[in-house]
């Protein structure tokens, strides 16, 4: 089977189109991805005979850190590597062509927040700035320089400079977006005070062990009040997905045309559950051209009406990035 061209991807504008490529993909990567083959054979399905997107399976998450996903061969340009904790097997995710992840995280940031050119985009994302293989830290480079402000860039642990970059862009009424992961977002809230009701802060979810695992109304309560700003914006995504979800407010998270969400029940993962029903979250991402497009994630939620979906919880400890891994 000849290979999708990306571009069909990134010019999806209607459900039908959505079906029609998704189905494509999943025979192509039913023949070309080792491992998803095996996986759709051994659960007695004929890649040939499925027809609609509800009968397409969808490949556990822990696969990542196992084997290696990759549809057809060749040398990956980019290898993104999940976090871990210390004795906790890594997820890798070989990337074939990192263009693709690219347009991916371009065109999905155009169409929630518009040109990159009008904003300062500032990163407090500590625990992925000190490793390497992070996906995050990939798209946070290339939206830092996207965005031509000379005041966009990282914080690290520097607290006073953020601060002080944060007081400046509100009195040049600066778009500002600050993309920071959960535990730093917190620290820097409860030592400094920034009423810049403008301000886009964005969490990418995760304690990484740092601190206690809080509900999603508390924590948000907690970043609001400390950035003077009415609501907190998230970022879903992880290591093994080439596309992210973006929630603009109350944990409710919209897809890119090329991304779906579905929720699998959790005593029979092949069995799809309605809207507002919660279960295990399935993620079907076509930007995954190259690996699998077709994953089940560690996350528990639940959908609704228009396509949106809530992140509610996780089965367990899993490196998986994403917003609102919490119970609530």
């Amino acid at each position: 089977m000849h290979k999708i061209d990306p571009k069909a991807i990134f010019s999806i504008q209607s459900q039908p189109q959505f079906e029609s490529l998704a189905l494509e993909i999943f025979r192509y990567q039913a023949e070309n991805c080792q491992v998803y083959s095996d996986f759709v054979k051994n659960l007695g399905i004929r890649a040939d005979k499925v027809s609609d997107l509800n009968s397409i399976p969808f490949l556990p998450i822990e696969f990542f850190k196992s084997h290696q996903v990759m549809s057809g061969s060749g040398t990956a340009e980019e290898v993104f590597t999940s976090s871990g904790t210390t004795g906790m097997a890594q997820s890798k995710h070989a990337v074939l062509d990192v263009e693709v992840y690219v347009q991916s995280f371009r065109k999905t940031f155009e169409i929630f927040y518009g040109d990159i050119r009008k904003y300062a985009i500032l990163a407090l994302l500590p625990s992925y700035l000190e490793r390497d293989g992070s996906s995050l830290i990939y798209m946070a480079d290339d939206l830092i320089r996207g965005s031509e402000n000379d005041n966009s860039g990282y914080f690290l642990y520097d607290h006073k400079t953020l601060n002080d970059t944060l007081l400046h862009l509100k009195s040049t009424k600066t778009h500002t977006i600050l993309i920071g992961v959960t535990y730093a977002l917190l620290d820097f809230a409860e030592g400094h005070s920034v009423d810049f009701p403008e301000l886009i802060v964005m969490e990418t979810g995760g304690m990484k062990g740092k601190r206690r695992e809080m509900v999603r109304t508390e924590l948000h309560e907690i970043l609001c009040s400390g950035f003077g700003v009415p609501v907190i914006h998230s970022e879903y995504g992880m290591t093994e997905l080439l596309s992210q979800a973006y929630s603009k407010g109350a944990g409710i998270f919209h897809c890119p045309p090329w991304m779906r969400v579905s929720i699998r029940d959790t005593n029979d993962p092949l069995e799809l559950l309605s809207h507002g029903q919660t279960g295990g979250i399935n993620v079907t991402d076509l930007a995954n051209i190259n690996s699998c497009s077709f994953i089940a994630v560690q996350d528990l939620g639940k959908t609704f009406e228009g396509g949106t979906f809530e992140v509610l919880g996780r089965f367990d400890n899993s490196d998986i990035r994403g917003c609102n891994l919490l119970v609530q």
